[in-house]
């Protein structure tokens, strides 16, 4: 008896001994969380979907890598419109294609504004809206933000959208879901009409006229022809004096 509990309470603490040495080599080969990668505006659009068109506009203008570099590099808010496959496919066939580098970088940066907004700042914020394509006091990139109960419209001059849905947001970027690409108005909007050009013979005419006398008078031609014939009455006059006075 004595025997057998001796042998039982010993190897309970050997027991015990190979308990805490298998979970300490357990825990030690487990890996520890990794640290939170950095912010990438290109991943976020994956993972939402339906935003193939503007991931593959980040990526030829080159803006996905600046705002990625923006965003773990600086303290500076952004917040992006992000149209939809949708939206991109509302716009009349051959957009995208007949604009030239510059501009389709001007487009891309008209919808990211350079300020964390949160949907509650969309209805006190100043209209205007400064974007990265450019200042819009000057009239090309005219941007304003407008709020009707929750619903958040967006008017360029061009067209109008509005915004959607909230795809991320944290403390520094926010991307709203919008239905329509935004259309700045100095790539898109009407140019004025061009004067037509005046034809030679047109400018000819009206130097003329502005070289005439004024109306009702005579021009140099007629005055010409008057005075000549005043000459000749003059000297048919005084030749019929002259044989008047031979006669008598």
């Amino acid at each position: 008896m004595h025997t057998k509990m001796d042998q039982t309470l010993f190897s309970i603490p050997i027991l015990l001994l190979l308990l805490i040495q298998c979970t300490t080599t357990t825990l030690a080969q487990a890996p520890a969380p990794g640290p939170a990668g950095p912010t990438n505006v290109t991943k976020i659009l994956e993972k939402a979907g339906q935003f193939t068109t503007l991931i593959r506009l980040f990526k030829i203008t080159q803006i996905g890598d600046q705002i990625n570099t923006q965003l773990n590099n600086s303290n500076q808010g952004l917040t992006i419109f992000a149209p939809t496959d949708n939206a991109f496919s509302g716009l009349p066939a051959g957009t995208l294609n007949s604009l030239s580098d510059q501009q389709k970088v001007s487009l891309i940066q008209f919808h990211i504004l350079p300020t964390f907004l949160t949907t509650t700042q969309f209805q006190t914020v100043s209209n205007p809206v400064r974007t990265q394509a450019g200042d819009s006091a000057n009239g090309a990139f005219p941007l304003n933000v407008t709020t009707s109960g929750n619903q958040v419209n967006i008017t360029t001059g061009v067209n109008e959208a509005t915004v959607a849905n909230t795809i991320y947001t944290d403390n520094q970027l926010a991307v709203y879901q919008v239905d329509k690409v935004l259309l700045p108005l100095s790539i898109f909007g009407t140019p004025s009409p061009t004067p037509a050009p005046t034809s030679p013979k047109a400018t000819k005419k009206k130097a003329a006229a502005a070289d005439s006398p004024v109306a009702g008078g005579d021009s140099p031609a007629d005055a010409s022809d008057a005075a000549d014939r005043r000459l000749h009455g003059i000297i048919g006059l005084g030749v019929a004096v002259v044989a008047m006075l031979y006669h008598l």
